[in-house]
């Protein structure tokens, strides 16, 4: 017989041992897995939500001239009689390391309009770029063509304007395509238009007054895609909107730390499961032990029992436990979030770490059980028979 079918057949005899070593490590791998695929999937889920605030990097000209405050935040010197950006240069940025985090990049080129009897501060911009860097934007009509313009919420008030309606904008007839529903910021006090068409208008073909930058990130380096920016456009002041980037990157160290911090403990206590159970199963055993040691097993013997002992039942735990875990995860899922929107996907990374991380619990919480077990003395072991 061999030293695998003598520990098989122990576990068979003493099932209710091993169950009770099983269900340790099963208790603590599945709120491991489930703890951390449903942190995942929040920060999943989160980091998606928090992409739609839009842009959160600033590309204006340096300058050292009084500040203007655009939406809310300030941009540090921007001013229309100063030099602008040029357009062209804003091409440099696709050339960065971290070029595939920048979801879009959006230039934008201001300045000061008459709108019938009433002046109006005009903004040109991409209206492509604007869908992922301003998606709060509710628009009561459609988007502007080369000949049309969209009024914020207060300005169409203000200037008794609708959808439909005909303005005249130095000397060129356009036409109010679109009012945009309030927003709470600067935009409800400004005139849209594409950004050829301001730039014609103005005066200023080929420059931009600023571009807004919505960078991918979960995981991604905001700083240093500031400094990079910096780099190829060394004209320009490169901001990062930090109370954006700071709480996304808090919020989601939070949920990994304890995410781990759980874990940890939950394993801990599985591990002193198995050790105290596998010491009262070397006990038990005192005289089963001694006839192998008398028949002639070696020290390595009996401790490659208790090894493989406690290797089937760990790997097992590992299996069972993942898949606990993720059917936990899953039926979680429901109480914090649509599950709808939310989903915990298979991981096979995870199972693998799952089962090569009960393996070790088990088999390092069995090193003192089996060097117990290999120190008896089957002098001893035998005369208690």
């Amino acid at each position: 017989m061999t030293l695998k079918e003598i520990a098989l057949k122990n576990l068979v005899r003493r099932k209710s041992k091993a169950a009770f070593i099983l269900a340790g490590l099963v208790i603590g791998v599945m709120t491991m897995v489930a703890v951390i695929s449903l942190v995942e999937a929040m920060t999943s889920d989160i980091n998606e939500k928090l992409e739609k605030y839009g842009a959160n990097i600033l590309v204006v000209p340096k300058t050292e001239n009084l500040p203007l405050t655009y939406g809310g935040i300030s941009l540090g010197g921007v001013s229309f009689e100063m030099e602008e950006i040029r357009q062209a240069d804003l091409a440099r940025v696709g050339s960065i390391k971290n070029a595939s985090n920048v979801a879009a990049m959006g230039p934008i080129v201001l300045g000061v309009i008459q709108v019938n009897t009433h002046k109006a501060l005009l903004a040109g911009v991409d209206f492509k770029a604007s869908k992922i860097l301003k998606p709060w934007w509710q628009v009561t009509g459609t988007l502007p063509g080369e000949d049309g313009v969209l009024l914020g919420g207060e300005a169409a008030q203000v200037m008794k304007l609708k959808a439909g309606d005909s303005v005249e904008i130095k000397n060129h007839p356009f036409t109010v395509s679109g009012v945009l529903k309030s927003t709470g910021s600067q935009d409800d006090q400004m005139v849209f238009t594409r950004l050829s068409t301001a730039q014609s208008l103005l005066g200023k073909q080929g420059r931009v007054s600023m571009a807004e930058v919505a960078a991918l990130c979960k995981d991604c380096p905001i700083n240093e895609m500031v400094r990079q920016i910096s780099e190829v456009l060394p004209g320009a002041k490169v901001m990062a909107i930090q109370q954006v980037v700071k709480g996304r990157m808090e919020t989601l160290a939070h949920f990994r730390k304890f995410s781990f911090g759980v874990s940890g403990i939950v394993l801990l206590i599985g591990s002193l499961v198995v050790l105290v159970t596998m010491m009262g199963s070397i006990k038990e055993r005192t005289d089963e032990i001694g006839i192998f040691r008398a028949i002639g097993f070696r020290k390595s013997h009996v401790m490659r029992i208790v090894f493989i002992e406690a290797g089937v039942v760990s790997g097992l735990a590992g299996l069972l436990g993942y898949l606990g875990g993720i059917g936990a995860a899953k039926i979680a899922i429901r109480f914090f979030f649509d599950s709808q929107t939310v989903s915990v996907p298979l991981d096979f990374k995870l199972a693998g770490s799952a089962f090569v991380l009960a393996l070790t619990v088990g088999l390092v919480s069995s090193v003192y059980p089996a060097l117990m077990a290999a120190r008896l003395d089957p002098n001893e072991a035998l005369r208690a028979l």
